[in-house]
């Protein structure tokens, strides 16, 4: 079992002058679900290399056993120091991508041509495709063959405005997550703002925030087995 994961290269939190990237709770918990089901991992990113870390992430309140075991594993830092470029993979060597969320994908995945084409990609090849927090966000223009959104008629869901209105990044983000899938005509639903809520539609698994991370990749793992 070959899982891909995808992660922002894109570092600012608008023009706040303040830093953002991926959310690592978000990273580490998939990764050990995916690690401990047996599955052989791929990190990447649309620059390569070491992607940014959402220093908010790593503040105490946000760490976790996940994220400890993360860090502590010599392993999984070399791999994320060195992720592959996007536009080098191919979905033909993976049987699942899942993209964790933390603000920096609504910047650069969500407008990626190589993430839509991956997306599309493996979705043509009936394989799964998951995404959490605000990586809903990144399906913004990832069509169907018939040239419609994606999410069209999906049940979706996604990082809420409340939760967005919370962390008061309302004004600052280029577009709201629960916003833009119902724009395309996703058929969105939410948990309570910072529960595990998970919602899976066919191929499409779309988790609502950090809380949903480790459901999120338990339900790939589970359609994989099916």
């Amino acid at each position: 079992m070959k899982i891909l994961m995808v992660l922002t290269s894109h570092d600012q939190l608008g023009n706040t002058g303040r830093k953002t990237g991926f959310w690592l709770e978000e990273l580490a918990a998939p990764y050990y679900v995916f690690k401990d089901a047996g599955a052989e991992i791929t990190l990447a990113s649309p620059q390569g290399g070491n992607p940014p870390l959402d220093p908010k992430s790593n503040e105490p309140d946000f760490q976790t056993e996940q994220t400890h075991r993360f860090e502590a594993d010599s392993a999984a830092m070399a791999q994320l120091a060195s992720t592959v470029r996007l536009d080098s993979v191919s979905q033909a060597d993976y049987d699942a991508v899942f993209y964790p969320g933390g603000h920096g994908p609504l910047w650069d995945l969500a407008e990626d041509k190589h993430s839509i084409a991956l997306i599309e990609a493996f979705l043509a090849a009936n394989k799964q495709v998951a995404f959490v927090c605000h990586a809903p966000g990144v399906l913004r223009h990832v069509k169907t063959p018939a040239g419609k959104p994606l999410v069209a008629g999906k049940k979706v869901t996604g990082f809420t405005n409340t939760e967005e209105e919370a962390v008061g990044l309302t004004e600052i983000v280029p577009f709201l997550v629960e916003d833009e899938l119902i724009a395309k005509g996703g058929i969105y639903s939410k948990g309570a703002d910072w529960s595990s809520y998970v919602v899976s539609d066919g191929l499409l698994i779309t988790g609502q925030n950090p809380m949903s991370s480790t459901e999120t990749a338990e339900q790939v793992i589970k359609q994989l087995a099916e």
